[in-house]
């Protein structure tokens, strides 16, 4: 009897966060976001063969053998996406993720008070999904940001984003754990929670009980594409780093020593002679990289790097990435089972696989001009193949050129801007009219494809 009225008593005195005052003294700093994409769409069949269902088995047979022309009136309606960011200074400093404002032709931000923005693209990092926008005003409201480093495992954390669209949506959970690696994802040590994150949440704050932001909300582990209990929130100090280098630099900058590196085991700190299972064994050494200029041989275990201890495997590319290229640090390792210290000239890390960064006077998405096409001239084998006696070639279609369904390979006979054609024959004519365009001047095209010519109009970008 005893033992059940202290447990009442303790039920009765533990009781829930109440997240009213959050929610109401930060949510004003949480926007929506939406973008636009040019959807490219496959040119679709001429109007000879309407009736045909694309399940008939002729359907094939015209599709590769008929030329395809545009089809009017107008292409399909633009990609839509949606997503969540927060406001981190009063001029219009907004950060959200990478993905959410990823080939965006038209960023618009709706603060909590109904006011709607165009937003640039100040710079964006794949690698570490984060982006940095501005929109146009002052006097904005702005989060506090917080220590993640001070987060706790089991503490309370919220969630405020639009989820489905759903603006200003709050969700609640507890941090699940910290520093958590993800597959091809080795630059964060991401904070994992159960907060309950859906598509649109994605760039959205993730706060403390103190109102403070310690995260921004970026992946979900799901077998359904929805929320399965697993969130996962990039930590806003390695945020603030990388939006600070894109607001700087126009590009984030890493550092790489050049070695590969494994998880060291009960199994294999016994092997090695270390007092515990602890550590990156490098399992390669580059030739002729920093690594192998300072002396790291294969077999050794790195324990330590520029004063920052590598408890396990993961942790030693985040902390190699956040040293300055350049910079001369010390490596502690163990070798045959004896300590050493090295100093290694850390070497710039380059994604060979990455985009080109946003320059920080860049907008966003920019086409390469109003109309989205990058011409060429033909090649002699193009010339001879094609019979091609005129014109410019397709080499990229985007923005206004991809809704109206041009593709690379048309070939761009002439422009008829203010009612004069003009032929083309040099990329500098072109060039020069794309120049001119005032934004959302109707311009048509002559384009050929394959043995179809016809013309084609579009509106330049605004």
């Amino acid at each position: 009897m005893t033992l059940v009225l202290a447990s009442s008593a303790l039920a009765a005195s533990v009781t829930l966060p109440d997240f009213t005052a959050l929610v109401a003294r930060q949510g004003a700093a949480v926007v929506n976001i939406s973008t636009t994409q040019a959807r490219q769409q496959p040119a679709r069949l001429p109007f000879q063969i309407p009736e045909l269902d694309e399940s008939d088995p002729m359907f094939d047979f015209f599709r590769k053998f008929i030329p395809r022309i545009p089809e009017y009136p107008g292409p399909d309606p633009d990609n839509q996406s949606l997503g969540s960011g927060f406001i981190i200074s009063a001029d219009g400093y907004i950060l959200t993720n990478a993905h959410v404002v990823e080939s965006a032709e038209e960023i618009k931000v709706r603060l909590a008070d109904k006011r709607e923005f165009d937003a640039v693209v100040i710079g964006a990092d794949a690698r570490s999904d984060v982006a940095l926008i501005r929109i146009e005003a002052q006097d904005l409201p702005h989060v506090v940001l917080g220590d993640p480093e001070a987060l706790k495992v089991g503490e309370w954390v919220l969630a405020i984003g639009s989820p489905f669209g759903f603006e200003q949506s709050v969700t609640a959970g507890i941090v699940s754990a910290k520093g958590r690696s993800l597959p091809d994802e080795n630059f964060v040590p991401f904070i994992q929670t159960d907060v309950a994150i859906n598509p649109g949440n994605s760039g959205g704050p993730l706060f403390n009980l103190r109102g403070e932001v310690i995260g921004i909300n970026s992946q979900i582990y799901s077998r359904t594409g929805g929320f399965m209990g697993l969130s996962f929130a990039i930590p806003i100090d390695v945020a603030m780093d990388v939006q600070q280098q894109l607001r700087t630099k126009g590009r984030v900058e890493r550092g790489r020593i050049g070695v590969s590196i494994q998880e060291v085991t009960r199994d294999l700190a016994d092997s090695f002679g270390l007092p515990r299972a602890a550590g990156a064994l490098v399992s390669v050494v580059e030739p002729d990289s920093p690594a192998a200029k300072a002396g790291i041989e294969q077999g050794d275990v790195i324990v330590r790097f520029n004063e920052r201890g590598v408890e396990n495997s993961a942790d030693l590319p985040r902390i190699v990435a956040a040293a300055q290229p350049g910079a001369r640090v010390g490596v502690e390792i163990f070798r045959a089972g004896q300590p050493r210290s090295l100093a290694v000239v850390v070497g710039e890390w380059q994604d060979p696989e990455a985009e080109p960064e946003v320059s920080p006077a860049a907008s966003s998405g920019a086409a390469p001009n109003r109309l989205g096409l990058e011409l060429a001239l033909p090649t002699p084998t193009q010339r001879r193949e094609r019979a091609i006696e005129r014109g410019l070639v397709v080499q990229r279609a985007q923005g206004a050129a991809a809704r109206a369904e041009i593709v690379p390979g048309d070939v761009v006979l002439a422009v008829v801007v203010g009612g004069l054609q003009i032929a083309l024959d040099k990329t500098e004519d072109f060039d020069r009219i794309a120049a001119e365009l005032k934004p959302g001047q109707q311009v048509t095209l002559l384009v050929r494809r394959g043995d179809a010519t016809s013309y084609v109009s579009l509106r330049a970008a605004r």
